[in-house]
C-alpha cells in the first residue's frame, strides 16, 4: 500500500463507539495547535450526518468539520470532509462527494459499489491538505473494531494506514464500562493496527480522579498503552455538535420553564440542521420544547418547522400524528409559525417530486399557510447567503447564513418576501412576521434579527421589548478557548506533541 505523504503531520482520533467525544476532542486539538502557531486542518474522510456546513465556495461538508475549521482559524474546505452521507429516511442515503450530490444509495450498494471511488476521493483530498498545512487532525467514525465492516471501511484504521497516522483512542466513561470498551477495542484490532494506537483518552469523567487511578494503572500495565489524560465532563459547552448530541440538550422537556416565550419545535423523524434552533435556546426569555405529537403541542407562542432531508416523509408524519391540523388551527388564531428549508416547503400549498429526488412520493399537499408550490430538483442549491430582512414591523435586520436544498419554491400570488439575499428576493412573510418561510439556515444566528423577531412576539403578548444581550459569534470564540484550555489542563500535551514530532 502506498502511503500518502506531504509536509503536514497527521494525528488521528478514533473512538470506542459513536458519540464518545471524538468531534469535540478534535475541535479542542485544532484550537490548541492553532494557538501554538501551527497551520492545522481537520479531516474526516466520511461523515454521516444531517447537520451540514456550507463552505464559502458553496460546497457541502459535515458540520463538525466546519466547526473544527473555525476552531483552527482556517477556512473550511470540501477536502476536510470529502464524503458526506445524509440519511433520507427511506432506507437510502444521499451521498455527497466533494461537496456535491453524487447519488442516492442503499447501504449495501454503497459498500459494494462505492468503495474504490470513495478511496480515490479520500486520497485526493488528503493529499491536497497535506501539502497546505503543518498538521492534520483526523477524526474517525464509530468504532475501529466493527469486524463486520472492516474489510471495506474508509474512515478508521484503513485511513490511518493510508496516511501513516498515530492514533489516540477516546473512551466515554459517562456511559460506563470504559475500561471494557477500551480493552475490547484494542483486542479486536489486528496487531498492526493495535500498535498504531499510541495512547487513550478517557472522556466525560465526573468525580474524583484519584478513585479512578487504580483502573488507569491497571489499564496501562495490561495493554501497554499509556493513558494520555482523563477529561472531566464540561457542562454547558456551546459548540455545535453532531445531530444526536444536539438532541440531548432538549431531551428533558423545556429548556427554560420561566421563559416568557414558549417555542414548540416540530421534531419529525427526519429533523435536520438541529443547530438552527440553538441561539433561541440561549435567549433568556425563550423556552424551547421538542414536540412529536399533537397532544404535546399545547398553545405555544411560536412553532418552528425545521429542516428535513425528506420533506414528503416529514409532512406525512405530521399529518399522521395530528400535528398538521393543530398547527393550522393555531396559526389561524395568531400563533407565530416559522418554517426553515424543508419546513418552508411544508408551509406551502403542495410539494411535487416527479423525479423522486427525495422519495417515492411524487405529490403531497402542504399546510397551505403560504401560497407556495415546491418542486424538487435533481440539482442541489448550496450557497452562502448574505443580505437583510425587512419583513418585520419593528425594523430591518442584516442576515447571513447558508442554503442547502433540492427544492425550488414557486410563489403563486403576491406576498411579502422574507429577505433580500445575494441581491434577490427570498422566502415569504405574512402579517409582519406571523408566518415566515425561508431557505436560510442559521437565520436565528443573526443577533439583530433574532431579537427583533422575539420582541415582535413579546409585543403581541403585551410584554416590553428586551435589548439584545446575546452575541453568537463572540460566544463561539469564547467557547473554543474554554474548550481548548479545559483539554490542555487534563491531557499530557507533551506526549501529544511527541506523537506529532515522531510523525
Amino acid at each position: 500500500m502506498t502511503v500518502i505523504r506531504g509536509k503536514a503531520v497527521p494525528l488521528m482520533v478514533q473512538g470506542t463507539h459513536s458519540d464518545s467525544g471524538k468531534s469535540i476532542f478534535v475541535t479542542a486539538l485544532c484550537r490548541i495547535f492553532a494557538n501554538e502557531g501551527m497551520a492545522v486542518a481537520p479531516f474526516k474522510s466520511q461523515n454521516m450526518a444531517l447537520n451540514s456546513y456550507i463552505t464559502n465556495d458553496g460546497l457541502e461538508i459535515g458540520r463538525a468539520q466546519g466547526i473544527q475549521a473555525e476552531a483552527a482559524g482556517v477556512e473550511a474546505s470540501v477536502h476536510m470532509n470529502p464524503i458526506l452521507i445524509k440519511p433520507s429516511g427511506d432506507m437510502k442515503s444521499q451521498i455527497v462527494l466533494h461537496g456535491k450530490p453524487y447519488r442516492n444509495m442503499k447501504a449495501m450498494a454503497y459498500r459494494q459499489e462505492f468503495y474504490e471511488k470513495g478511496l480515490q476521493a479520500i486520497s485526493e483530498s488528503f493529499s491536497i491538505l497535506a501539502n497546505e498545512y503543518d498538521c492534520i487532525v483526523i477524526e474517525g467514525a464509530g468504532s475501529p473494531a466493527e469486524i463486520n465492516l472492516n474489510d471495506r471501511e474508509l474512515v478508521n484504521m484503513r485511513l490511518a494506514r493510508l496516511v501513516d497516522a498515530p492514533v489516540i483512542l477516546v473512551g466515554d466513561i459517562d456511559r460506563g464500562g470504559v475500561f471494557a470498551s477500551l480493552v475490547g477495542t484494542l483486542q479486536l484490532l489486528p496487531e498492526e493496527d493495535r500498535h498504531r494506537v499510541k495512547g487513550v483518552v478517557i472522556n466525560k469523567f465526573r468525580g474524583d480522579v484519584a478513585l479512578l487511578q487504580p483502573g488507569l494503572d491497571w489499564f496501562e500495565e495490561y495493554t501497554g498503552v499509556p493513558v494520555l489524560g482523563v477529561i472531566p465532563y464540561l457542562s454547558n459547552l456551546e459548540i455545535d455538535g453532531e445531530d444526536s448530541l444536539i438532541l440531548d440538550q432538549y431531551s428533558n422537556g423545556g429548556t427554560n420553564d420561566e421563559g416568557d416565550i414558549d417555542i414548540a419545535v416540530i421534531a419529525h423523524p427526519t429533523f435536520s440542521n438541529f443547530t438552527d434552533i440553538d441561539p433561541l435556546r440561549l435567549e433568556i426569555d425563550c423556552n424551547i420544547r421538542f414536540v412529536k405529537k399533537a397532544s404535546q403541542l399545547g398553545n405555544p407562542d411560536m412553532i418552528i418547522l425545521p429542516g428535513t432531508k425528506n420533506t414528503a416523509y416529514a409532512m406525512q408524519y405530521i399529518e399522521d400524528t395530528g400535528l398538521a391540523e393543530r398547527i393550522v388551527k393555531l396559526a389561524e388564531k395568531g400563533t407565530y409559525v416559522f418554517g426553515i428549508c424543508g419546513g418552508f416547503q411544508m408551509l406551502g400549498e403542495e410539494i411535487h417530486d416527479p423525479e423522486e429526488v427525495e422519495s417515492e412520493v411524487t405529490k403531497m399537499e402542504g399546510l397551505k399557510l403560504l401560497p407556495v408550490v415546491t418542486e424538487m430538483k435533481a440539482e442541489k442549491k448550496t450557497v452562502v447567503s448574505k443580505g437583510y430582512s425587512d419583513c418585520l414591523d419593528n425594523g430591518s435586520s442584516p442576515l447571513k447564513g447558508y442554503e442547502v436544498h433540492m427544492g425550488h419554491a414557486d410563489v403563486l400570488q403576491p406576498i411579502k418576501h422574507f429577505a433580500i439575499l445575494n441581491g434577490e428576493k427570498e422566502g415569504c412573510c405574512t402579517d409582519g412576521g406571523k408566518v415566515i418561510g425561508t431557505y436560510l439556515h442559521n437565520v436565528f444566528h443573526n443577533d439583530d434579527f433574532r431579537r427583533n423577531y422575539l420582541n415582535g412576539i413579546r409585543a403581541a403578548k403585551g410584554l416590553p421589548a428586551i435589548e439584545r444581550t446575546l452575541h453568537i459569534e463572540e460566544l463561539k470564540a469564547k467557547e473554543y478557548e474554554r474548550l481548548a484550555e479545559h483539554v490542555k489542563q487534563h491531557i499530557n500535551m507533551k506526549k501529544v506533541y511527541e506523537l506529532i514530532k515522531r510523525g
